[in-house]
């Protein structure tokens, strides 16, 4: 007898289909299965009640996780909070139409030392409950391959996610109106935190932090982030689009930032940090900032679009050195910093470094005070601005002639419409000499001024 492909096929496809429902282990063939998972509403779980479902929602959890199945919510709401996920526990939704909302003022869903814990095509609702100073909507602690993929939190009264001690990945979702941070990472293990949106966090919209200065390695990739204020005050840690602080090797690439009270992208005692291919717009402070004891950072081809300072590289005093700032498109500078940042900082700059940093390559357009700042009084060392373009600023390029400062090149840059001089000899805010791109600045030794093209 002859069998036809097609029949032979949807027989094979049968067979393993029955094949794989027959591996399952016994927790699971107890429940109602829905594509290989668990039909919360067969276990207890009622979308709509206006009850809390806390207790049933766990011991369905807890089912799922023990078959090592996704757990499946179907549309509508569910009320809860405190949610404990154990080992293996995966939350399936419906996108934008699964919710589940904060019962009460505590965390919605938690997890400690538990692999492989994933939540799906959920909208996790904070209901504005104010959490206790720390709390996040959802807090993963020592988790091992975690995942949280096409969610979306709303209306935190903390943080939005907080992760400690995670590996894994944040990919595909949105954070909207956190009180906190939208998601905080502290001590990552292997992070990636990939194509989501984040909108309008209170204090901060990514963190990646550690306890103590080491090796991380998160990726921050492909965000959007926007409106993120700086709620809880502060000179700069709060405000931030995106704040790394002691993390090493960290990259932050392609992210859109727009609207931050600080910084887009702030590097704190961040050694090895790359940031590269963001756009920045509508920024308060410092746009891409690597400050105090790092070392090691590369800031290159990223866009910024109005903010008081493009590019800072800083804090020599305190061990920040080694930097390379190139390919940069910097515009639209302004003269104030934000409010909270210390007045007496300068700001109207397009890029300011101060030790062992390459500048070369950009361009930096419409800076009040001064397109390039090389130093600041005796803190400058190796540093060098080759083949920028640098027009309608202040000064073109500054660069500090204080007592103690170190070695300067600046060669082959091309200067147009810097009204108070091409290149100036400073000693922090106060110019001390004419312009050095059209006298003899042979007597000061350290620098080297070559090549320059001044209109």
């Amino acid at each position: 007898m002859s069998l036809h492909r097609r029949r032979f096929l949807g027989l094979s496809a049968g067979g393993a289909a029955a094949a794989a429902l027959a591996s399952l282990p016994r927790q699971a063939a107890a429940g109602p299965l829905s594509h290989l998972g668990l039909d919360a509403a067969h276990l207890g779980v009622r979308a709509g009640s206006p009850d809390d479902q806390s207790q049933a929602l766990q011991a369905a959890i807890d089912r799922g996780a023990g078959a090592r199945v996704p757990l499946m919510l179907a549309p509508g709401i569910y009320r809860a909070a405190g949610l404990r996920l154990p080992p293996g526990a995966q939350l399936v939704g419906v996108r934008g139409a699964t919710r589940l909302v904060l019962a009460r003022a505590t965390s919605l869903l938690v997890a400690a030392h538990a692999e492989h814990v994933a939540l799906e095509g959920l909208t996790l609702d904070g209901a504005r409950l104010a959490l206790s100073e720390g709390r996040a909507l959802v807090r993963l602690s020592e988790t091992r391959g975690m995942r949280i993929s096409d969610c979306a939190l709303v209306d935190s009264g903390g943080h939005g996610i907080l992760l400690e001690g995670a590996q894994g990945e944040v990919a595909a979702s949105s954070i909207t109106d956190t009180a906190g941070a939208a998601i905080f990472s502290r001590d990552a293990q292997g992070l990636r935190i990939a194509g989501n949106s984040i909108r309008g966090a209170g204090n901060n919209g990514i963190l990646v932090w550690r306890s103590e200065t080491g090796d991380d390695g998160t990726l921050v990739l492909d965000n959007r982030i926007e409106d993120i204020a700086a709620r809880a005050g502060g000179s700069g840690q709060n405000g931030n689009a995106i704040n790394v602080f002691r993390a090493g090797n960290v990259s932050v690439r392609g992210n859109r930032i727009k609207g931050a009270a600080f910084s887009g992208v702030r590097g704190n005692a961040a050694s090895n940090l790359q940031i590269a291919g963001n756009t920045c717009t509508g920024l308060g402070e410092v746009a891409l900032y690597a400050e105090f004891g790092f070392e090691g950072a590369v800031i290159a081809s990223n866009i910024v679009d109005g903010a008081a300072l493009g590019v800072v590289v800083t804090n020599f005093n305190e061990g920040g050195r080694l930097a390379v700032v190139q390919g940069n498109l910097i515009r639209n500078l302004v003269p104030a910093r934000a409010v909270g940042a210390d007045p007496n900082d300068a700001a109207g700059i397009g890029i300011g470094v101060e030790a062992d940093t390459a500048v070369t390559g950009n361009v930096v357009e419409t800076a009040p005070n001064a397109g390039i700042l090389l130093g600041w009084g005796r803190h400058q060392r190796d540093v060098s601005a080759t083949g920028n373009v640098v027009r309608d600023c202040g000064i073109g390029i500054a660069v500090s002639v204080a007592a103690g400062a170190g070695p300067a090149l600046i060669a082959d840059n091309l200067i147009s419409g810097a009204r108070r001089g091409a290149i100036l000899g400073m000693d922090r805010h106060a110019a001390l000499t004419g312009d050095l791109a059209a006298a003899d600045a042979t007597r000061f030794a350290h620098l080297g001024i070559t090549g320059n093209r001044v209109r």
